[in-house]
């Protein structure tokens, strides 16, 4: 877990607005967690795009769906250190899964590799000015995130996110990945706050919102995936939690 530098001496980003206040569910929590990717930030380069590159790079055919990828994501997190070694034995198993040789799916994981900059993301619509609404209000807030060290950080250090007083959980490192109960409570103790006393905004049903309930916090679903658990509550956006 990475624990932030402190920011300025009053507590706020440059250009904050002070006008800006926390709208329902976000009113009154002690702590805020969020999870980082498709939550607070996005890659301007899909993954299915950069996928489709590293097979054509590679002169082979649609190995697996990007959808595949996604699904394994979290088991191979939970076993390997890097973005590369989780890409080179998920992309080996789901090669070996079909029929095909797993070297031919590491040597496409190379690829993905060489097409991926994970600097190359941008902020989510309404999260620098939820983040501001947050610090001019004074209350304190922790990423959640399933993924290596070295990918997560390098997106929270494209955005100025680093630059934020704020506790990054990589989950399935420093604790069980989401959606375990571990995961969250680690960044509740991080803040300080007991589990009722905060919330967790994430985009995804299972991950985020039932892990988050499940650990006894308060869920806001962002976003149109799902089914919507219920306890839930869902936001079309971040910018939907600012009033001003």
């Amino acid at each position: 877990m990475t624990r932030r530098s402190e920011r300025g001496n009053d507590g706020r980003s440059e250009g904050a607005d002070p006008a800006q206040t926390l709208a329902p569910p976000l009113a009154d929590p002690r702590a805020v967690t969020f999870d980082l990717d498709d939550t607070l930030v996005s890659y301007r380069r899909t993954t299915g795009d950069v996928l489709a590159a590293a097979f054509e790079a590679v002169g082979t055919d649609p190995v697996f769906p990007v959808d595949a990828y996604r699904d394994r994501f979290a088991e191979f997190n939970d076993r390997t250190g890097s973005i590369a070694d989780l890409r080179a034995a998920c992309f080996a198993e789901l090669a070996a899964d079909r029929g095909r040789d797993p070297e031919l799916g590491r040597e496409v994981a190379r690829a993905f590799e060489r097409e991926r900059d994970q600097s190359n993301v941008t902020w989510r619509p309404g999260a620098p000015d939820l983040l501001d609404a947050l610090d001019e209000r004074g209350v304190p807030y922790a990423v959640v995130t399933n993924g290596p060290p070295d990918a997560q950080a390098a997106k929270a250090g494209a955005v100025g996110l680093d630059e934020r007083a704020v506790d990054v959980v990589y989950a399935g490192h420093d604790a069980p990945a989401k959606p375990a109960a571990g995961a969250f409570e680690a960044a509740l103790a991080a803040l300080g706050v007991d589990a009722d006393d905060a919330v967790h905004v994430g985009d995804s049903p299972a991950s985020d919102a039932e892990g988050a309930l499940a650990a006894g916090m308060d869920a806001v679903l962002v976003g149109d995936r799902t089914p919507v658990p219920e306890d839930a509550a869902r936001v079309p956006s971040l910018s939907a939690l600012v009033d001003g």
